[in-house]
């Protein structure tokens, strides 16, 4: 099979022929039809992240395709991918067969595209549990997002305005801070963007951290910051998997009647390099993902 291989942190990913998967106890043979190319890709990618799998290493920790071969799932099934060590402990799923922990995989409905099936998981289960989980958001309460054109800040905007609340986009290349005011702030930016967006957040507030493409520090005038009692409340998906996982059906099938929708981009899988610098650009919109 043809897979992607890292040789070394920040090197340019290498279409390679690797082995085919043999079918283990406790692991699923899945044939790959779309795999994501996201923001832990490639921190693991560049040696950022807490944990990475051994050099030469296949990036990738969420997918779509259809099971090869299962002691838990049938083959022919479509599905979905997402964690489980896949990518950040061992090799992921950027290649043609990926072989996976069967804790890894959910249910694909048959309705949604291969492409929506590997790019859900994370956007919509981090706007979920960043709204309801985190932020506790009650009905009729107003919004600011940051990042609104982006996979995350764009169901967040879709997941409130579900529940009934005003909901207001923040432009990162404002010059002057937002003039409206929020009970929430959703930041999927940081850096400067989400120092101009804090002091929008209303007294008694809370902001809610996503994301840091913007920058990973924050300036904070303390004395001001405390008057304001405003709440950062930072958001960890590794944390959460469990709440991710569990609302992963509703928001698939929220996905496969309408009521949400995601923007993907795909990409050949030989142009894996050129999915990790489109998703650095900002204000890039939506999802990559590889297909072979």
């Amino acid at each position: 099979m043809k897979a992607i291989r890292i040789h070394g942190f920040d090197a340019v990913p290498v279409l390679e022929e690797a082995p085919d998967p043999a079918p283990r106890p406790g692991r699923t043979i899945v044939r790959m039809h779309a795999a994501t190319v996201g923001h832990i890709d490639r921190t693991v990618w560049r040696g950022s992240f807490l944990r990475h799998p051994p050099l030469p290493y296949t990036p990738g920790v969420e997918a779509a395709g259809i099971v090869v071969a299962s002691g838990r799932f049938a083959a022919g099934q479509r599905v979905w991918l997402r964690g489980s060590g896949l990518g950040t402990l061992f090799d992921g799923t950027w290649c043609e067969q990926i072989d996976a922990p069967d804790e890894a995989l959910g249910l694909l409905p048959d309705v949604l595209p291969m492409a929506v099936g590997a790019a859900f998981f994370s956007p919509t289960t981090s706007a979920w549990v960043a709204l309801h989980e985190v932020a506790k958001l009650q009905a009729g309460e107003q919004v600011l997002v940051t990042g609104a054109s982006g996979a995350v800040g764009s169901l967040a905007v879709q997941l409130a305005r579900e529940l009934g609340c005003s909901v207001g986009a923040v432009d990162p290349d404002a010059e002057a801070p937002p003039t409206a005011s929020a009970d929430l702030l959703i930041d999927t930016v940081g850096g400067t963007v989400l120092s101009a967006a804090l002091p929008a957040v209303r007294p008694g507030g809370r902001a809610v951290l996503i994301g840091y493409t913007a920058g990973p520090t924050l300036q904070l005038d303390i004395a001001h910051f405390l008057q304001r009692d405003v709440a950062l409340l930072p958001l960890n998906m590794f944390r959460r998997e469990a709440a991710g996982r569990a609302a992963a059906p509703e928001l698939l099938a929220r996905l496969a009647d309408g009521r949400l929708h995601l923007e993907v981009r795909s990409f050949a899988l030989a142009d894996a390099a050129v999915a990790l610098e489109w998703i650095a650009q900002r204000g890039h919109r939506g999802r990559a993902v590889l297909v072979p």
